[in-house]
């Protein structure tokens, strides 16, 4: 193995390292909102993590952030009232739901940044990439629970006779915004710092 090579790998185990050791002290750091749900900046770890290491990095985050969420519904690295309600439901989909929806955010937000990294500087890239992690973060997580729990008694109950759609907006319209705003702003400078450091 070559100087540059062992380098590169320790810099990426490092940053695994350091971005795990946020996503843990993320998992404590919850604001809660009504209907269970909380606002949370775990996905900008992961959106780091697709910046600097592309697919991989963004999977294997985005798999650490899924695994966190599913320990919370444990009351591990915080806690998840909905995860707990809905982990008594089926521990099986309740894991599809937290962990599979988050390493599909880090394969996604790793694909938004290649793609936009070809035409864009590396701030308004790394901005972008930011904002899309939160979004996909919050589709991917109410689609799955509408898809996996929607016919479930604990959930027909939060929708209160709503549709759908509208269930997802009153549930998540503040948590969305403040998490997309706050992600893309702090990805596109850490982002650029990484680039101006020759990190990523």
């Amino acid at each position: 193995m070559t100087n540059t090579k062992r380098n590169n790998t320790a810099v990426k185990l490092a940053l695994y390292a350091l971005l795990t050791a946020l996503l843990i002290v993320l998992g404590y750091v919850n604001i809660p909102q009504p209907a269970g749900l909380s606002i949370t900046f775990n996905m900008i770890p992961v959106a780091i993590a697709a910046i600097a290491m592309g697919v991989p990095g963004g999977a294997v985050i985005g798999g650490v952030f899924g695994l966190i969420s599913f320990l919370q519904c444990f009351g591990l690295v915080g806690f998840s009232g909905m995860g707990a309600a809905l982990v008594n439901i089926s521990p099986v989909l309740t894991f599809i739901q937290r962990f599979v929806s988050r390493v599909l955010v880090g394969v996604l937000a790793a694909l938004v940044y290649k793609g936009v990294s070809k035409k864009l500087n590396v701030y308004v890239s790394c901005l972008i990439t930011g904002f899309s992690a939160a979004f996909f973060n919050t589709l991917l997580f109410m689609s799955s629970l509408v898809l996996l729990f929607g016919n479930t008694e604990y959930l027909q109950n939060m929708m209160a006779g709503r549709g759908v759609i509208t269930f997802i907006i009153a549930s998540v319209g503040i948590n969305a915004v403040v998490e997309m705003i706050v992600a893309a702003v702090v990805t596109g400078a850490v982002g650029a710092a990484l680039k101006k450091a020759k990190l990523i």
